[in-house]
């Protein structure tokens, strides 16, 4: 008769209801198309190593190594098993609790030759019915939760990965950029040489001497500055593969050899899949959603069913008795002055306030889309227009130089082209920079290649569709 009692009591559990209101997805206005076009992509698929569409396999490696060894992301990993553990803790409340005791003890009489020996042991099982669906309520917490820092892990990768990618191509910029100013250095010395010559012979005075060194020092100290522009982003690289600064390597010169990849936008709706910081919002909000389940359940009596079985003894060798018992209490919240209800209102606003965050998250998306693809073509658009001007500056710094050499011009027009010349290649070389920077921007605000389709939280998303409960329910606690 116990044993079918405690079944009873069981099944009454497992059938209990759920406060969590149902869940719906907030609707957001989500644009038909990108107001910039992106002619040229062959496909709106990004693959998950997007980085590869550069063709660079010393990139490959160092962001494979990145994604291995980051401090960052490694870290983040621990959050997502704290948050499983965090998970399993919540799931255990749904289970019975089993505890065991023993114990001996010796009662002296007042008889010095007298000793008795009680040996007794016991086991108890307990289970709360979740009658109101307070602990499912916080497992959906939990796992919601859960969901939130997965997405965040992979929304931390997206970055790290940019970094990573930018972080090198600046490296190879600023050794093309080092070779840029020796070269200029170099012309900048044999202008100065021609001036002397024409100073020696008379042809020139001191002034222009004079301004030909100072024009020779602005550039060594130019060049002192890519020089430190190299160490910095060298040691900024090697932070993000997780080695020491004195360790990195990195063999290219230039960006010549890279390819800059034309990306395809695909649709705006198709973000709101594509974006991971976009998944963490709505699972915050759906943990959210489960809290306001947990608060209005603490209104409601709690109640829980033991078991309990004892043994004992007089001594060792004497017969044990036993006992079983089955017990039941329930705790049924009165007044509380005001704080069940407040931590209702408190999770309901927090809540709503989540929902203005998510639909914020996917304004932030599309803004940050559109602002790359339009940095796309402008980079593009620069690029075409300082080659041209590059290369009209070196024709009319070789004019300059043989029509000076040839006493045609003054010094002051040579100089001028020299200075354009220096300031023609510089901008050009950080151009393909800017180029390649506006790509990996884009795929990253695109999500770069990662989608929620088949996460879990899109498998499960019915669990969190509970249906208010109905208003005809006992007293509960204010």
């Amino acid at each position: 008769m116990m044993k079918k009692h405690f079944l009873i009591f069981l099944a009454l559990g497992a059938a209990g209801c759920s406060l969590i209101p149902k869940y719906n997805t907030p609707q957001t206005e989500t644009p038909a198309q990108w107001s910039q076009e992106t002619a040229g992509a062959d496909s709106a698929v990004i693959a998950r190593n997007w980085w590869t569409s550069f063709g660079s396999a010393e990139l490959d490696r160092i962001m494979d190594e990145a994604l291995t060894n980051n401090n960052d992301l490694r870290a983040s990993l621990q959050r997502i098993e704290q948050s499983r553990a965090i998970l399993r803790i919540s799931g255990a409340e749904l289970l019975p609790t089993a505890n065991a005791t023993a114990g001996i003890s010796r009662d002296r009489t007042t008889r010095p030759d007298s000793n008795d020996t009680n040996l007794n042991a016991g086991a108890g099982i307990a289970y709360e019915l979740d009658l109101f669906g307070l602990n499912r309520a916080n497992v959906q917490q939990a796992k919601a939760e859960m969901w939130a820092t997965e997405f965040n892990y992979e929304a931390l990768k997206l970055i790290v990965m940019g970094d990573v990618a930018q972080t090198y191509f600046n490296v190879l910029n600023a050794r093309e950029r080092l070779r840029i100013a020796d070269n200029n250095l170099k012309n900048s010395r044999e202008v100065l040489r021609i001036v002397n010559a024409r100073f020696e012979a008379g042809a020139s005075d001191a002034l222009e001497v004079a301004q030909q060194k100072t024009e020779l020092a602005g550039t060594e100290a130019a060049r002192a500055l890519v020089v430190r522009d190299i160490s910095t982003f060298e040691n900024a690289l090697a932070v993000l593969i997780g080695k020491p600064p004195q360790t990195i390597a990195v063999e290219g010169e230039n960006l010549e050899s890279l390819k800059v990849p034309v990306v395809a936008a695909g649709q705006p709706s198709e973000l709101l899949q594509r974006r991971p910081d976009i998944q963490s919002a709505e699972s915050s909000l759906i943990a959210a959603n489960a809290d306001i389940g947990a608060a209005r359940a603490a209104m409601f009596p709690n109640i829980i069913i033991g078991l309990d079985a004892t043994l004992a003894s007089t001594g060792f060798g004497d017969p044990a008795s036993t006992g079983l018992s089955l017990a039941s209490s329930l705790l049924q919240p009165i007044f509380y002055g005001g704080r069940l209800e407040a931590t209702v209102d408190q999770r309901t606003a927090l809540k709503e306030e989540l929902i203005e965050n998510y639909r914020k998250a996917i304004l932030v998306s599309f803004q940050e889309v559109e602002d790359a693809l339009a940095n796309v073509k402008s980079a593009q658009t620069r690029e075409t227009a300082l080659n041209t001007a590059m290369q009209e500056a070196r024709r009319s710094y070789e004019l300059s130089r043989s029509r000076y050499d040839a006493g045609t011009i003054d010094f002051q027009t040579l100089l001028d082209a020299q200075r354009t010349l220096l300031s023609a290649e510089d901008a050009f070389a950080q151009s393909k920079n800017e180029r390649l920077a506006a790509a990996v921007t884009l795929f990253r605000s695109l999500g770069g290649g990662w989608t929620s389709e088949g996460h879990p939280k899109r498998e499960i998303t019915p669990m969190t569709g509970y249906d208010p409960v109905p208003v005809e329910q006992p007293a509960v606690a204010q």
